[in-house]
C-alpha cells in the first residue's frame, strides 16, 4: 500500500513538473507576457521623471507572478530567453503608450555579458521599439558572486557611450552590492525597500539613507528609494532629501499607468499639508492610521477557483490569506489554514476543487478604511473574534480595495506607538516632550524651511498651585493643551510641552496668528471657571510670599512669545530656542492674555 502511495506521489510530482514546463514553453513560444509600469517620482518638484517596466506571465498561470516565472526559466535553463523576451515586450509597450520620461529596463548584468554587449540583444529590441538611448536606464537588476567587475564595468561604459544611463537595483541587499557600486558608477542607485519600510521609525534605517545620500552626493549619483508605502515613509525621504522615489504609496504597478501623482503625495511633496515628523512625535501626535499597516496583496476576483487559489498559497508560503474581490470592491477573505485545513480532508478537493473560490471565503472579514487609527483599530479586533487577528485584514481606500494588514504588524505598530509615548511623551499632556521637540526643530532647519515659534507660558500659575492645589493646576495645564490641539492645523504644525506650564508650538500654516487670538480668547473665557466663586468677584487670589506678607495674584493669563525663523540664521534648536525664550519674557511684559511677535530675522549669534 505503501509502495502505491509512493508511486502516486511521484506520479503527482512528475505530472506537475511536466504541466510547469510545458507552460513554460507556451509562454515563449506565444510570448503570453505583458507589461506594467511602475512610476518613478522626482521629490524636488512632484513630478513623474520615469517608470520601471516590470513583466507579468499570464493571468491564469501560477506563472503569473514575475517571482514565479524567472524561477521557472532557471529551472529549466531558458533564462536568457525568458529576460530578452521580457525586455522586447517591455520597450514595445513602452513605446505604444507613448509614456513620458524615461523607462528603467531590468537587465540582470549575468544576461547581459552573457548576450555579448558589443552586439546584444538589447540593443536590438531597442532598436525594434524605435525609442532613442537617452530615453531608456538600463536598470542592473541582481547580484552575483562571480561577476567579472572589469567586463560588466566596460560594458556598461560601452551603453554609456551610446547616450544610455546606468542605475543599480537593491543596494543594501549584499555586500557585493557595494563592490559593484564601486566598480561601475552608476547614475542611480535604487535603495531596497527593506530599509525604506519603517524608516520614520527606525533610526538605523534612517542612518543608512542618510549615509547612501552622503556616498552618492560625492561620487555624482543619484538616489531613488524603493518601497514608498506610507505616508511617513514618503515624509522621512522627503526631508532626507531623497532625489527620486518609487513605491505604492505613488502609484501600484498598472498596465496603463497614471501620469499624474494623486493629489495627496503632491500636496506633501510641495510642503502643503506634509508633516514633517520625528518618529516618536508621529507618534504621540495621534497620526498613526491603518495606511501604516497596508501591504499589498494581489487578490483574486469571484471566478477564481478553490484549486487556483490552493496553487497560489502552494507557490508562497509567507501568503497567510487573499482577499476576493467584485470588480475594485472586496467581499470576502480566504485564510490558508482555513483552505489547507479543508482540503486536507476526504474529497473536499475532489468536489470542491473546480468551484468558485467563493465556496471557501469568509463573507464577513474585517475591512476597514486606510485613515482609520491605529488606536481604533486596536478596540474593533479585541471586539471581535480572535480569527481576524491571525487572518489579517482587509484594507480599503473610500471601498476599493488598498491592501491587506496583519495583525503582527498591528502589534508591532501599537507597541512603537507605547514606547514612544514611554520615552517622549509628557505624561500629563501626553503631547511630544524635549527629544522630539528639537529633533522637530532641527529637521525644519536641515529642510530650510520657514516658521513659526510659539513659546506658551501661564502667568501667576505657581501661586495658584500653592492655593489651590497640584490637581487643580493640573487642569491649566490640561487646558492649555486641548485649546493648542484644537487651534493648530496638526497636517503642518506640531505641538510640544516642554514641562510644568511651558508649551511649544511649530506653526507653518500661514494664518497662525489668528489662530493664537482665538485660542487666547478661549482660554480667557474658560479661566475662572478653575477659580472658586469669591476669587472670580475679586479677579485673583490672595497667597504669602517668603516673608509672610500677603501679596494679591491676578486670575492666570497666557503668554505668547512668537519668533518668525528662517532656517539661514539659525544654526541648530539652541538658537531657536534661545530666541523664544526671549520674545516669551517680552510676551509676560504684557497685561492679561498677550501675543508677542518678534519679528527680527537677524542672526541671533
Amino acid at each position: 500500500m505503501n509502495m502505491l502511495a509512493n508511486t502516486a506521489e511521484a506520479f503527482t510530482i512528475d505530472k506537475e513538473i511536466l504541466t510547469q514546463k510545458h507552460q513554460l514553453d507556451e509562454i515563449i513560444r506565444k510570448r503570453r507576457l505583458s507589461a506594467v509600469f511602475q512610476p518613478i517620482v522626482r521629490m524636488s518638484n512632484a513630478s513623474i521623471t520615469g517608470y520601471e517596466g516590470l513583466i507579468r506571465g499570464p493571468s491564469d498561470s501560477p506563472l503569473h507572478s514575475p517571482l514565479m516565472l524567472f524561477q521557472a526559466a532557471r529551472k529549466y535553463g531558458r533564462s536568457l530567453e525568458v529576460e530578452y523576451l521580457s525586455r522586447a515586450v517591455v520597450l514595445q509597450t513602452f513605446a505604444q503608450l507613448k509614456l513620458p520620461g524615461k523607462l528603467f529596463l531590468n537587465v540582470s548584468p549575468d544576461t547581459l555579458l552573457m548576450e555579448g554587449w558589443e552586439s546584444g540583444s538589447t540593443l536590438q529590441c531597442i532598436a525594434e521599439s524605435a525609442l532613442q538611448p537617452h530615453q531608456i536606464v538600463i536598470e542592473l537588476t541582481e547580484n552575483s558572486s562571480s561577476l567579472e567587475y572589469v567586463v560588466l564595468r566596460n560594458a556598461t561604459q560601452h551603453y554609456r557611450d551610446m547616450g544610455f544611463e546606468i542605475a543599480m537595483d537593491d543596494l543594501g541587499e549584499g555586500f557585493s552590492s557595494l563592490r559593484m557600486w564601486s566598480e561601475i558608477r552608476p547614475d542611480y542607485v535604487k535603495v531596497d525597500k527593506h530599509f525604506i519600510q519603517n524608516i520614520n521609525l527606525d533610526p538605523v534605517k534612517l542612518q543608512f539613507v542618510r549615509s547612501i545620500q552622503e556616498i552618492a552626493k560625492n561620487s555624482g549619483c543619484r538616489v531613488i528609494v524603493e518601497g514608498v508605502e506610507t505616508h511617513a515613509e514618503l515624509v522621512t525621504i522627503r526631508d532626507l532629501g531623497v532625489a527620486f522615489g518609487q513605491g505604492y504609496h505613488f502609484a501600484h504597478p498598472h498596465a496603463r499607468p497614471e501620469t499624474h501623482l494623486p493629489a495627496s503625495v503632491l500636496a506633501t511633496l510641495k510642503g502643503v499639508a506634509g508633516l514633517i515628523i520625528s518618529s516618536p512625535s508621529y507618534y504621540l501626535q495621534g497620526n498613526a492610521t491603518v495606511a501604516n499597516l497596508v501591504k499589498y496583496i494581489k487578490p483574486v476576483d469571484v471566478e477564481t477557483t478553490n484549486d487556483e487559489v490552493f496553487s497560489i498559497f502552494k507557490n508562497d508560503e509567507k501568503l497567510y490569506s487573499i482577499p476576493v474581490l467584485t470588480g475594485e470592491h472586496p467581499v470576502g477573505l480566504i485564510s490558508r489554514h482555513n483552505m489547507i485545513d479543508r482540503f486536507a480532508q476526504p474529497f473536499t478537493k475532489e468536489l470542491f476543487g473546480r468551484r468558485s473560490c467563493t465556496s471557501m471565503m469568509d463573507e464577513a472579514p474585517l475591512m476597514v478604511d486606510r485613515s482609520v487609527s491605529l488606536h481604533e483599530l486596536s478596540g474593533r479586533i479585541l471586539n471581535m473574534e480572535p480569527y481576524h487577528l491571525s487572518a489579517g485584514f482587509i484594507i480599503t481606500d473610500r471601498d476599493v480595495y488598498f491592501g491587506m494588514g496583519s495583525g503582527h504588524d498591528l502589534l508591532r505598530e501599537i507597541t512603537q506607538m507605547q514606547i514612544a509615548a514611554a520615552r517622549y511623551a509628557n505624561p500629563l499632556s501626553g503631547l511630544p516632550g524635549n527629544v522630539p521637540i528639537n529633533e522637530h526643530i532641527d529637521r525644519l532647519l536641515q529642510r530650510g524651511t520657514s516658521f513659526v515659534i510659539g513659546y506658551f507660558d501661564l502667568d501667576n500659575f505657581k501661586p495658584y498651585n500653592d492655593v489651590y492645589g497640584f490637581r487643580m493646576g493640573d487642569e491649566f495645564i490640561k487646558l492649555v493643551s486641548k485649546l493648542l490641539q484644537e487651534a493648530a492645523q496638526l497636517e503642518q504644525d506640531f505641538i510640544g510641552h516642554i514641562g510644568g506650564d511651558d508649551f511649544i508650538a511649530l506653526f507653518q500654516c500661514t494664518d497662525w496668528e489668528s489662530h493664537c487670538q482665538q485660542l487666547l480668547q478661549k482660554f480667557a473665557s474658560a479661566a475662572p471657571s478653575l477659580y472658586k466663586a469669591e476669587d472670580i468677584a475679586r479677579n485673583g487670589i490672595e497667597s504669602e510670599d517668603r516673608q509672610g506678607n500677603r501679596v494679591f495674584h491676578p486670575i492666570i493669563s497666557l503668554s505668547i512669545g512668537a519668533v518668525q525663523i528662517e532656517s539661514k540664521h539659525f544654526p541648530s534648536h539652541h538658537e531657536v530656542a534661545a530666541a523664544a525664550t526671549i520674545a516669551k519674557k517680552e510676551a509676560k511684559k504684557l497685561a492679561g492674555n498677550a501675543l508677542f511677535l518678534d519679528r527680527r530675522t537677524a542672526n541671533p549669534l
